[in-house]
Formats: C-alpha cells, structure tokens, sequence
C-alpha cells in the first residue's frame, strides 16, 4: 500500500514533467493533509503560467433583480415576488450604475441576478444594450448559464438564439456563476431545480462556438465531497479539451449565513488554499484560477497567489450575492490597496481588462493593449494535453 508521502511523490514528479492529473491523482491531493507539499506543487504550476504576475481588473457589479423562481438551499440573495426585499432595476437604475462605473474607470460590468419570472427576455437584451449605447468601451459581462436557460425558456427559443440576440445587442462574454457543483448526488440536493450539468455545460460550448469566452465556478465547502470536486473539475477540463474557450476557473467558497443551510460551517482557511491550489493542478488547460477576494476574504485571497492562483479579481462595487449570504468583506477596495496587496504577497501588479489585455491609463483614460500572453510569459505551453 502505498504511504501519502510516495503519492505526492508520484504526483510532483507528473506535475514536474507536464502531465495530465487523473482523477485518482486529485483525489490523493484531496485527501492528503500536506498543504505545504500541495501548495508548492500549485505555485509551481501556478509560475510556469503566469509568472510571477498577480492580476486584477476595475470592476463593478449590477444585479438588476433578486426576485427568482428558483429556491436554492444555498442562496441568500432571493426574494419572492411579493417580498419587501424584492426589486427591479430600471433603465434610469442601470444606466446610472454604468455612469458610476465608467466615471471610477472600470473596464467591466458583470451582471447577474435572479430569474424573474414576470420580466421578458427583452429586459435582458435591452438592460445590455442601454448600457452599451451609454458607454460602448466597458466590457459587459453578463448572465451565467442557468440565466441564459431561464431566457430561452421564457422567449420561446433556442440557447444559441438567445445568446445571438444578447451579442447584437452588446455581450462581452460569460460569467461563471451557476455551476455550483456538477455531480448530481450533491447538484439535486442544493439546486436540483435550475439548470442541468448538460445545460450548463452546452451553454458555455455554444458561447465558445459563437466566439465568447467565458469562466467557469465551483461552489464548495458544503455537503460536497472530494470526489464531487475533482469530477466537476475533470467535467470542466473536458469541455476546455473540446472547446478552449474558457479564461478563468473561480473556486468560490460556500457563504451559509441566511440561506436554509445556515447550520453549515464556512470552509476553513485550510480548505480553500487545498481546493484553490487542486484546482490549478488538475485545470491544466484554463490560463488562469481566481482567488475571489470577496468570498475568501482579503488575507486569503492573498495568501492564495502563492497556492495556485494568479489572479485576484477586482475593485468591485455593488455586490450583493456574497455579501447577503454573511461575506463580511468590504464592498470595494481600492486599485492601490489590491496593488499593495499583491506586492506584499511578492507577486508584481498587472491590470488586466476582462480578456486579459493589460490595462494602460493615461490622463484619466484607459485603454486596453496588448493581450496578455500565457505561453510567452511561461516559457511552456498551458499544460499537457495528452
């Protein structure tokens, strides 16, 4: 029987040479108490990459509704159509979002909500394309997958047709959100109700197809299991084989607090460096893994760069979702504490825009330049392909 210590081993010596992690590979780094062991492996990874680059974007976030039809366990953030917490932005509400963004110099919008089952999809396409005519340079990245099924049911339609529709009128690319977990012994107990693992998984095909990228998400941290990770994570690196439209992978640690499964402990700080530094280890085809400094917090986020992640996220202003589940982060931070944040953690700041362009500003203005180059910056290619 072989001892934790010669699995790692065996492990180190694939990730040394380049070679794809099998399932049983991740589940031995799942079950393995060796963070330190597990973290060198990632940061190496993590390195050959990205460098030693920390990214981050300015960013804000509209969530046009929180009335849903779904009732998922683990959200905080809906309402009934009759509750007091309920609302509906309009035009005015939108449009001066994107004002505030765009006058605090933000290169993006990412835009998620809840499936408001009174609205037409036409709201969604328009919501888009206000915001586009009002102020063309920001990036609009918007709606998860489970939406985007939402809006071909509603429409009467078709999951390409929606999102032709959604790209005349502005889309940018696609957010990640809505993944939670694939495995259906966990996804039909949490979220059984909304899209389908199959769905979510064509939509983000159809997106790529059409020319989107988009990211991709991982909920953890609740009634799922090592095994139910590393198969959502294979089921991702799969369709990336199939499709390499995928930018980032964002494991994001599960918030219990005012969801109906508020009995639950929030991950540990032990658990999201192994689950960030897995995740870089088994995704070896997605450029980049996101530590999502509003979920695990700032001093994780940072400590983060150095267990896989190269990427920090961004300002990001107005966010509801986390913040209604018990995040007790700041609603924003500013470019020059995310920088400092970054230095400290010995990783050099890289502004980037939602495609990983590097960001130049001059005068007050911004403008997107050269693409960020994954491979260049490595010196190797983005992982084993065989």
């Amino acid at each position: 029987m072989p001892t934790e210590a010669s699995r790692l081993e065996a492990i180190r010596e694939k990730v040394e040479a380049g070679q794809r992690l099998s399932f049983e590979d991740g589940l031995a780094l799942e079950e393995s108490n060796d963070l330190f062991a597990i973290g060198t492996m990632a940061n190496m990874v993590r390195e050959r990459y990205n460098g030693n680059f920390g990214y981050y974007n300015v960013n804000t976030h509209i969530n046009p509704t929180n009335v849903c039809v779904y009732k998922c366990d683990f959200c905080a953030f809906r309402a009934d159509l009759d509750s007091e917490r309920a609302y509906v932005m309009d035009r005015n509400q939108i449009v001066e979002r994107a004002k505030q963004a765009h006058e605090r110099g933000a290169t993006e919008l990412h835009i998620v909500g809840g499936l408001h089952h009174k609205l037409p999809f036409d709201y969604y396409v328009d919501l888009v394309r206000w915001i586009k005519e009002a102020y063309p340079e920001i990036h609009i990245k918007a709606y998860t997958a489970v939406e985007i099924e939402f809006f071909a049911k509603i429409a009467r339609t078709d999951i390409k047709d929606v999102l032709v529709r959604l790209i005349d009128a502005g889309l940018g690319s696609l957010p990640g959100g809505g993944a939670e977990i694939f495995h259906p012994e966990v996804r039909k107990e949490i979220c059984g109700a909304k899209a389908s693992t199959e769905t979510w998984l064509e939509v983000h095909r159809t997106a790529h197809q059409l020319g989107l990228n988009s990211n991709a998400t991982m909920l953890y941290g609740h009634i799922d299991k090592a095994k139910h990770r590393i198969d959502h994570m294979i089921r991702l690196r799969e369709l990336q084989d199939e499709t390499g439209g995928f930018q980032t992978f964002i494991p994001l640690a599960f918030h219990p607090d005012n969801s109906r499964m508020d009995e639950l402990p929030k991950p540990s700080g032990v658990m999201d460096l192994k689950t960030m530094a897995i995740s870089r280890l088994m995704l070896d085809n997605f450029p980049h893994i996101k530590a999502y400094w509003v979920m695990l917090g700032i001093k994780t986020a940072q400590v983060a760069l150095s267990f896989g992640a190269d990427d920090i996220d961004g300002t990001v202003v107005h966010e509801k979702i986390y913040h209604e589940a018990g995040a007790d982060t700041p609603q924003e931070t500013t470019v020059a504490e995310i920088e400092r944040l970054i230095r400290e953690a010995g990783r050099i700041p890289v502004e980037r825009d939602t495609l990983y362009h590097r960001v130049q500003r001059e005068g007050g203005r911004w403008s997107s330049g050269s693409h960020i180059d994954v491979v260049a910056i490595a010196g190797a290619g983005t992982g084993a392909r065989d």
